[in-house]
């Protein structure tokens, strides 16, 4: 059974497309898109760079609440979500409020999300996905639910959802894949693995060797893909994807990537268990880098194309931050109000005495 494991272990290669130099070294797999659509891949990695960057800052100055830094999973998050279409469901978790973004969420509004306000969690019509979990894994199980819906509709559609590689240590992960396997559900389960579940490496979480062969047992197609890659991500997204709107069941796609900054804002040092030469061989693959080579030897892209997207985001995200700061202020009859259609007993003496509080 030894060489059993070690056989099956072994049949997980890393799927890539581009390398660390911009180069194409996976032609067969080279994905479908236009000069222009690999400007949109290149603008929308630099605009969230930027996004990230300008969230740290307003979350140290106090002006944003929970922050979970993205920069250097842009292609594992992007990627993904560009080979998505508008009706596909979006189950996130808290570090991919990216993918919400370019999914049709106003920035203001995941602004306040981030400061716990509620209309930050009400979404616009049109906007498929769930609000970001905060519950480790919860939203694998709810994606295998969702794609169930979708495929009782007999909608085109696939449900897709995120969890780091923590999450692949919770019992929701083993339910979630298992519960769309047997009902061939469509959908598609991402695991980012940026190699620490806030500070534990993923060597001393699991036994097994990739994250991405945890998916056999439940019988769902499994990949390992270079989560640096922008273009290895996108086309193995879209492959699964036309598996899972045909008919062919769920997948399962571990992207291995790196995130530079803390777990979260909330008081995370990743220098307690990480050295800096380990970010430093990580920023070598960084998923920008790698993708504005290519561009650059295609003609492109050039600094200026770059810094006007720089300029653009840093204009958006001031507007963005002031509609937040202009939005009214979260009371608490609201959240007593949104809670239930009729108010029990207790609940609307507790209503009637803060009413009275907020009228002062």
């Amino acid at each position: 059974m030894k060489d059993v494991l070690e056989n099956i272990e072994g049949q997980f290669e890393m799927f890539q497309v581009l390398d660390e130099n911009g180069e194409v070294v996976n032609k067969d797999w080279m994905p479908d898109l236009s000069d222009d659509d690999l400007k949109e891949l290149m603008r929308r990695m630099v605009y969230t760079r930027v996004l990230d960057q300008r969230s740290i800052a307003l979350n140290r100055q106090g002006r944003l609440g929970f922050y979970a830094p993205t920069a250097g999973q842009e292609a594992s998050q992007l990627g993904s979500h560009f080979a998505l279409e508008e009706d596909d469901y979006i189950l996130p978790a808290y570090r991919d409020v990216p993918q919400l973004i370019w999914h049709g969420l106003p920035l203001y509004q995941a602004f306040l999300f981030s400061r716990g306000h509620f209309h930050g969690n009400q979404f616009p019509e049109g906007v498929n996905a769930l609000s970001p979990q905060i519950i480790i894994g919860a939203q694998i199980t709810q994606a295998a639910g969702v794609a169930l819906g979708i495929k009782k509709r007999g909608k085109k559609a696939v449900a897709v959802t995120y969890t780091g590689d923590g999450g692949t240590s919770q019992g929701d992960f083993y339910e979630g894949l298992n519960f769309a396997g047997a009902y061939d559900a469509p959908a598609i389960f991402f695991v980012q693995n940026n190699q620490f579940a806030i500070s534990v490496p993923v060597e001393m979480q699991t036994n097994a060797k990739t994250l991405a062969q945890k998916g056999v047992a439940a019988g769902l197609p499994s990949y390992q893909v270079d989560g640096m890659d922008v273009l290895a991500v996108y086309a193995a997204t879209k492959h699964v994807r036309e598996r899972a709107v045909n008919g062919d069941g769920p997948a399962l796609i571990e992207t291995v990537t790196y995130r530079y900054g803390p777990h979260t804002m909330a008081g995370d040092d990743p220098t307690r268990y990480r050295t800096e030469d380990m970010t430093s061989e990580w920023e070598k693959r960084d998923p920008l880098v790698r993708l504005r080579k290519l561009l650059e030897k295609k003609d492109l892209w050039s600094e200026d194309d770059e810094n006007k997207v720089i300029d653009d985001a840093k204009e958006d995200i001031k507007k963005a931050i002031k509609k937040a700061d202009d939005y009214p202020k979260q009371k608490v009859t609201d959240l007593i109000d949104i809670m239930h259609e009729e108010l029990p007993n207790n609940l609307q003496e507790q209503m009637e005495e803060y009413k009275e509080k907020e009228s002062k």
